[in-house]
């Protein structure tokens, strides 16, 4: 089951409501409601869809609910489950063989470790292996930045769509200077478009972009550690040889912790990364 990632949600939820906030303290319910302009959401969100249409092909905008939802999921491998992971296999292997692993490789649920563990049994050479599972890596990368550009253009799009707003905003005021009444109401798409398009890019489309690029970049680290570890199993690495090279990886007091949760392979590195 894959874990939540709550600072999402809270994230945006706290920077909506700091607006929200210093909208309500300016002027109660009727400050409110004078930021509220239906024709300005009309003119930012209806912007954004058509360049969105127009920038990328319909298949990839069908995936943009998708992508969404891994900005809420946190990665589903923790790093130093799969140190243990490695150490116990590399354990089982010297002491067994590597063909031995074949019934432990079929309950992995990680379709990665499960494809690199089976190269690993049917005797294709380290460096094939390497080269096949870093291909893998290369196109999860292209897949990830062809969702991730959806919200990197989106948060372009919105403050120049809201820009196009002020635009219309200030020509209806400029044409229509003799009618008073009509002043207030071209004032608010002029300010407002703005305003949602801001919103929008710095709150909710660069954010969900960056979050996304950060996960990318740590699912490619660990995918570059389960190389090592496949690697290191099939060379039949010794169990605290492998130990001492993860642990650089772990923060301080995994290691300790594994220690705590495995009693079948001996743990006795100390070498842990302060950073």
């Amino acid at each position: 089951m894959r874990k939540r990632d709550m600072l999402t949600p809270i994230g945006i939820t706290i920077g909506f409501i700091m607006i929200m906030l210093a909208i309500l303290s300016s002027g109660g319910n009727e400050g409110l409601a004078s930021f509220l302009d239906i024709p300005s959401i009309f003119i930012v969100i209806g912007g954004v869809i058509g360049s969105m249409m127009i920038t990328f092909k319909f298949e990839q905008i069908k995936l943009a609910g998708n992508i969404f939802k891994q900005a809420f999921h946190k990665n589903d491998q923790e790093l130093s489950e799969l140190v243990q992971l490695f150490i116990q296999l590399s354990d089982r292997a010297r002491r067994e063989g590597i063909l031995s692993l074949e019934s432990d490789i079929s309950e992995i649920e990680d379709k990665f470790i499960r494809k690199g563990f089976l190269l690993a049994i049917d005797g294709v050479e380290p460096e094939v292996i390497k080269d096949i599972m870093e291909a893998e890596i290369t196109a999860m990368e292209d897949r990830h930045f062809k969702g991730r550009v959806l919200f990197e253009k989106a948060g372009e799009y919105a403050p120049a769509w809201g820009m196009i707003g002020t635009l219309i905003g200030l020509v209806l005021m400029l044409n229509d200077l003799s009618d008073a009444s009509a002043l207030g109401p071209s004032m608010a798409v002029a300010l407002l478009t703005t305003l949602y398009g801001t919103v929008l890019a710095n709150l909710f489309f660069l954010p969900m972009a960056s979050k996304l690029e950060t996960k990318t970049e740590e699912e490619v680290f660990i995918r570059q550690i389960i190389i090592e570890g496949i690697i290191g199993v099939q060379s039949g690495q010794n169990p605290r040889i492998l130990e001492e090279k993860f642990s650089a990886f772990l923060p301080k007091g995994a290691l300790a912790k594994l220690q705590e949760q495995d009693d079948d392979v001996e743990f006795v590195g100390n070498s842990i990364n302060e950073a």
